[in-house]
């Protein structure tokens, strides 16, 4: 029997164990001579024996159930159900990817279980309604990103906002922008590209799902800043900028102590007080954003520092009760 024969049985044999068996529906020998036979294949015992044995060998966790007949099934994969059902949820509830893509994406990762497992997946899962994005080229624009931090680029590209009349325009009036990238990031179910702002001079985030007309230059990319560090970017500003860095002494009642760990981190330092409250001070970036969010509190978080920070907060409340 030629090599070309036996590779072709071999991969024949792998296919239908991956597609077709797992734990709960194991073939038996006669189903997997019938299949050989449907493929123009012959065989017979003694070389499946043979064959099955060689998948062991080479690091396939095929189990063989003895009976009459034997019955076989690849007991783990790269991926478990729950694994895949995680991957296929996150898929579908994340607002970045498009309707579409959440489809084909979804349709991929249940192809990596079994066919009766893929069933199983499918029965339970569906795009969900949620807003979805419709920018279908996001990822040719993180790919492109990607490109520019490896190669360590810059990008240019134009900002996409919309007007009143719900109409996709450009920001600034179709303005350049100019980037050095440093890292994708995905916060709060939108992906920012973060990175070195020629105009502003400083680092910044862009939404990547408004980044349009992407392009990596041939400039070199600033290097990061010596002591940025992701986490520390992340945890202080990211659903706070669009405003100046400032170090905020907050007033927190007790029980909202995991909402400031939500937004913050674990590693933040708290100073108890003797009035049901704790004192923190965080790194954000005053903002309406940053000013929305103490709000939201109902007066459980108080601004005790900077001064400008409290006037800024107390003069966006006036501005709602004039």
């Amino acid at each position: 029997m030629s090599d070309n024969i036996m590779k072709k049985r071999l991969l024949m044999l792998i296919k239908l164990l991956q597609d077709h068996t797992d734990e709960d529906h194991p073939v038996s020998t006669r189903d997997i001579m019938a299949y050989y036979k449907e493929n123009g294949m012959s065989s017979d015992r003694k070389t499946l024996d043979a064959d099955i044995k060689l998948l062991q060998e080479q690091g396939f966790d095929l189990i063989k159930i003895k009976s009459s007949p034997n019955k076989y099934y690849i007991a783990s994969r790269e991926f478990e159900l729950p694994e895949l059902k995680l991957l296929i949820d996150a898929v579908q509830s994340s607002r970045f990817i498009t309707e579409k893509k959440s489809r084909e994406l979804s349709k991929k990762l249940a192809g990596l279980a079994s066919a009766e497992q893929a069933k199983e997946l499918n029965r339970h899962t569906g795009v969900n309604g949620r807003a979805k994005s419709t920018n279908e080229q996001q990822l040719y624009t993180v790919d492109t990103i990607t490109k520019a931090i490896n190669e360590k680029k810059k990008i240019r590209y134009q900002y996409q906002e919309y007007d009143g009349r719900k109409r996709k325009i450009l920001r600034n009036n179709g303005e350049v922008y100019i980037l050095s990238p440093y890292m994708l990031y995905w916060n709060e179910d939108f992906y920012y590209v973060v990175g070195y702002s020629d105009k502003r001079e400083t680092i910044t985030a862009f939404r990547v799902d408004r980044i349009v007309n992407i392009e990596m230059t041939d400039a070199k990319a600033v290097k990061r800043p010596k002591g940025f560090k992701v986490s520390n970017y992340s945890d202080s500003i990211f659903g706070m900028y669009s405003g100046p860095e400032a170090e905020v002494e907050l007033e927190c009642c007790n029980d909202l102590m995991k909402y400031i760990i939500d937004r913050f981190g674990e590693k933040i330092k708290v100073r108890p007080t003797e009035n049901g409250t704790f004192l923190t001070t965080v790194t954000v970036e005053l903002s309406p954003v940053f000013y929305g969010w103490v709000f939201q509190f109902g007066g459980g978080i108080r601004i005790i520092n900077p001064t400008n920070a409290i006037k800024e907060f107390d003069a966006m409340l006036a501005s709602y009760t004039s």
